[in-house]
Formats: structure tokens, C-alpha cells, sequence
């Protein structure tokens, strides 16, 4: 009778395992990546639900950096105990990787990426979260141009006054921008720098500093503050996944200013790190329901909420997140809603 039981709890375990990973209808047994591929979509080549990807992910334990694909590397899908994996074999172009006391590396810029950077490169170059107003107040400012310039540009020197950090020499000019607030409490989530340019320090003498202006998106004006670049490279590898608490979110902004959000668009999300959310999560996006007028009773009702998307997060802060929309069924807009997946 116990093992008879034991029996069934684990064909039940079972069960509910392969029914949490979905396999897409017409799925290939074996897919050969090109150049272009993403992971993201790899992954719904083999899945109905491609962030649950790692669930199936087995690479060979003995290739050299095997959460890594490349363009030629071959993946395989198999069922072991009756779960289906996807192994990867890897490609000639990288070299066959072979158990010996010497493993061929590739350089990670040859991985495919797991969504198209190309979609966010100049996003990541001019768009970062302060998170409270006191760094903007504290930061080094533009107090003069040369020979007492107003405006400045593109191969001007400025002189800044303020407190630089000596192991820095590079730094990025930004104008105070939209402040983030929580809808529903009013706490301050974050500030949006707005890029306006950068420069090398060239001369500093007591607290102020000559700066010579490398590049300029417009017009550089006293008052106009001074960060450090920020060193923190998109994570371009990481696998898509799950949160792993629940998320209950908001789309509160589009940085390039759009009304109407799409496919490959960029979103400020109103939850972060401190909600639980990681670079690589995976959002649904419901469109928030209107409310209407009932003709027959005259009461005001809500439409229900609608799935008509999904995002992944590519940068986290503590209070707020950036994601790129990789499906959009309808168009989107600010203050729609993400959730889990």
C-alpha cells in the first residue's frame, strides 16, 4: 500500500513538473544558431512561456562558459525521465570542446544576447535613476563657461565647482528631470537624469575643475550637474526567468517621451530591487480596463484588465526598473499594469 502510494505522488510530482514547462507546438528537435538570434528568441522557438527556458536548460557540464551560446552551437531537445531538456553541443566555429587539460575560451562579446541590444544601446548611454534630490543638490555643478559663456557645446572647456572624485576623470553632465513617485503612497522612487553631455576633466585647482565638453545632446548651462559614467555594463547573458516574489506593477513612464508604447520600446516600471525584481525577469503587461457608464443602471464600471504584453527587465535600481516591451498584442500606454507571467 505505501509504495503503491509512493508511486502516485511521485507520477504527481511529475505530472506537475511537465505541466510547468510547456513546450510550443512545432517546436525542432535541434536548432542551429545564426548570427542574430537573441536568446529570447530561442527560447520560443522550443517554449509556449520562454522565461521558464532554464527549467529545460542543461548544457554540457564540461564546456567552458556553457550558459553561453554562440552563433554555430547546436541545441538538442531530449527527455530525460520524461522531462524535456535542451543541451547544448558546441559549435566548430568556437572549437569542440573535448575533456584535456586545455579549454579554448571565446571572447563574451561573441554571445548571442538574450534580447536586441541594438533596441537599447543609446538608451543605456544617456538615461540613468538618481534616487533622491539631495545627490542632485550635492553634486558637482557647472558654475562658469569659457570666457564667461552662458551656453556651452561640444569642444568647449566649462569650469565646475564641487567635490570630483579623483579616481575619475570622465564624467556626465545632466539636467534634473522628471521626478518618480509611487501613485499609490507618494514616496519619491527615483529621479530621471536627463543626459546633456560629457567631458574629461582636464585642470582642477582647489574645488573648482576645467572640464573639456566631448560630446553635447544640447545646450550645457550653468547649474547643470556632474556624475561620475556610470560603470555598469547591461548584463547582455542573462537568462529570462520568473520573479521570484510576487510583482504587482505599474509602466509609470516611456523615456523617449512616446505616448503610445510598442514592441521594443523602453518602460520605467515602478518596482525595483527591493521588490525582488532581477536583470532578466520576465513581466506581463495587462492593459488597465476603462471605466464606463452602464446605460441600463447608470453606474460607472470597470473593464476588466487585459494581457496584452510582455517585458523583460534589463537594469534595476533599488526603488525603480527599466524593460524593454518584446511583445505587444495592441498598443500600450502609461500606468498599464505587470505582473507576473
Amino acid at each position: 500500500m505505501r509504495k503503491t502510494l509512493l508511486a502516485l505522488l511521485l507520477l504527481t510530482a511529475s505530472g506537475l513538473v511537465q505541466a510547468q514547462v510547456q513546450l510550443r507546438e512545432g517546436h525542432p528537435q535541434t536548432y542551429t544558431v545564426v548570427s542574430g538570434d537573441t536568446l529570447w528568441d530561442i527560447s520560443g522557438k522550443f517554449l509556449s512561456e520562454p522565461w521558464k527556458w532554464k527549467e529545460i536548460w542543461h548544457a554540457n557540464p564540461q564546456i567552458h562558459d556553457p550558459d553561453l551560446i554562440y552563433p554555430g552551437d547546436s541545441l538538442t531537445l531530449s527527455y530525460v525521465n520524461g522531462q524535456p531538456q535542451v543541451t547544448l553541443n558546441r559549435g566548430e566555429s568556437h572549437g569542440t570542446v573535448k575533456l584535456s587539460p586545455r579549454i579554448r575560451s571565446t571572447p563574451m562579446v561573441d554571445a548571442i544576447p538574450s534580447i536586441p541590444l541594438g533596441a537599447i544601446n543609446a538608451f543605456l548611454l544617456s538615461n540613468r535613476i538618481v534616487d533622491t534630490p539631495d545627490q542632485f543638490d550635492k553634486a558637482p555643478y557647472i558654475v562658469a563657461g569659457n570666457a564667461e559663456r552662458v551656453l556651452s557645446g561640444q569642444g568647449d572647456r566649462i569650469y565646475v565647482r564641487g567635490k570630483l572624485d579623483p579616481a575619475h576623470s570622465v564624467y556626465g553632465l545632466f539636467r534634473q528631470g522628471k521626478t518618480y513617485t509611487d501613485p499609490k503612497t507618494q514616496e519619491v522612487l527615483g529621479i530621471n537624469a536627463d543626459d546633456i553631455g560629457g567631458g574629461e576633466v582636464v585642470a582642477t585647482e582647489g574645488d573648482v575643475s576645467t572640464l573639456q565638453l566631448q560630446r553635447s545632446t544640447q545646450e550645457v548651462r550653468l547649474g547643470d550637474r556632474l556624475f561620475a559614467s556610470e560603470e555598469r555594463a547591461i548584463n547582455s547573458t542573462f537568462m529570462p526567468s520568473s520573479p521570484q516574489t510576487p510583482i504587482e506593477g505599474l509602466i509609470i513612464d516611456v523615456p523617449r517621451g512616446v505616448t503610445q508604447i510598442g514592441e521594443y520600446d523602453v518602460v520605467t516600471l515602478d518596482k525595483g530591487k527591493r521588490d525582488g525584481l532581477a536583470e532578466g525577469n520576465v513581466l506581463a503587461i495587462f492593459k488597465t480596463g476603462e471605466t464606463v457608464r452602464d446605460r441600463i443602471t447608470g453606474e460607472q464600471v470597470k473593464i476588466p484588465d487585459e494581457r496584452s504584453g510582455l517585458l523583460m527587465v534589463f537594469r534595476t535600481y533599488d526603488k525603480l526598473s527599466y524593460g524593454l516591451v518584446l511583445r505587444a498584442s495592441r498598443s500600450l500606454a502609461v500606468m498599464d499594469k505587470v505582473r507576473n507571467p
